[in-house]
């Protein structure tokens, strides 16, 4: 029985490893944290139908454990990959048939971009910050206090040549879009503004709910950066900004400032590609063999990709990621008998 390895415990190495089981290979999955789900672990619902995110890692949890041939192995971490072997950070080795790496992103650090006060300033903060007061079912500022007017601003970490992020995250405006309607869900009485470049809404579903969160729920949305963060004499934070669209400088007083953070490349992937001989993107990002006929294959024959560890993704890209990785690999290995 052919033996796949797959490096990553998100939702696209999960898939990924469900399907090759149920395709009757043996499988071990690999996953650097104490638990599997990565990211989906944190949050909340999921654009753009609000299912709830548990309900999705669930169904992953259900189909691994109901599958044959798989060893998951939590707390280990890849630090050498070859397509017949993966090296292990606790110096173990493991021989293999295929290998597939679905180690996802990195959020963006929002501490980077000073301007802005997080981690200086209270309620500065995050959109996994947020998701994080969702699962809780309490939103509140650092007193205790409920909100009664928060701004959202959009592409921290994305399409930034300042900080070397110039690649679109792809999934802030309709995450920014989301949250905007889970608060006002929360809070009808509070006030919610966007501060965005532009709105970039490709999904199904995507522009409907945009339309939604300005019609139903009368989110604000203003074209225009936030140059600048700072506490007012009240304790609120008093943040500048110019409305694009009228050309007008902007001075506002909110309750909470969300700060959008994009995806970015892992610092290991640079690590793999040396050691592997594998290609990065100028994003940081892996490079598939090609975008269309090969993109969950690398350039390295026995080594594939799964989610986003290509380019950002969001979760349904990634769970179709990873069975089309699976289904790959199959190929692949029956091309070789």
């Amino acid at each position: 029985m052919k033996h796949i390895i797959v490096i990553g415990g998100g939702v696209a190495g999960m898939q990924c490893a469900a399907e090759l089981a149920a395709h009757n290979f043996k499988v071990t999955l690999l996953e650097k944290d104490s638990d599997m789900g990565g990211k989906i672990r944190g949050w909340h619902k999921l654009f753009p139908t609000f299912t709830p995110a548990d309900e999705v890692l669930s169904g992953l949890r259900l189909k691994l454990a109901q599958a044959q041939n798989i060893t998951i192995m939590t707390g280990s971490k890849a630090v050498e990959i070859s397509s017949t072997k993966v090296a292990l950070a606790s110096g173990k080795e493991l021989e293999c048939d295929a290998v597939v790496i679905a180690t996802g992103y990195t959020l963006f650090d929002a501490r980077i971009k000073e301007e802005y006060g997080y981690g200086i300033y209270d309620n500065v903060i995050t959109s996994a910050d947020l998701e994080e007061m969702f699962n809780k079912g309490d939103v509140r500022m650092k007193d205790g206090s409920t909100p009664r007017r928060i701004a959202i601003l959009h592409c921290v970490g994305s399409r930034d040549e300042k900080v070397c992020q110039r690649h679109c995250s792809k999934v802030c405006c309709v995450t920014g879009v989301k949250q905007a309607i889970e608060l006002k869900q929360l809070y009808p009485a509070a006030d919610v503004f966007n501060f965005y470049m532009d709105i970039r809404m490709f999904g199904p579903g995507y522009e409907e709910m945009y339309r939604e969160a300005q019609q139903t729920y009368n989110v604000h949305f203003v074209r225009g950066r936030i140059s600048e963060v700072s506490p007012n004499i009240d304790k609120r934070l008093q943040i500048k900004a110019e409305d694009t669209l009228t050309g007008r400088p902007l001075r506002m007083g909110v309750d909470m400032l969300v700060l959008l953070t994009g995806m970015r490349a892992n610092d290991d992937n640079s690590h793999f590609a040396a050691n592997s001989n594998l290609r990065c993107q100028p994003s940081g990002f892996m490079q598939p063999r090609d975008s269309f006929l090969h993109n969950t294959e690398s350039n390295v024959e026995g080594i594939f990709y799964a989610g986003a560890i290509t380019a950002p993704k969001n979760v349904g890209e990634a769970l179709n990621d990873g069975a089309t990785a699976a289904l790959r690999v199959k190929a692949w290995l029956e091309s070789k008998k």
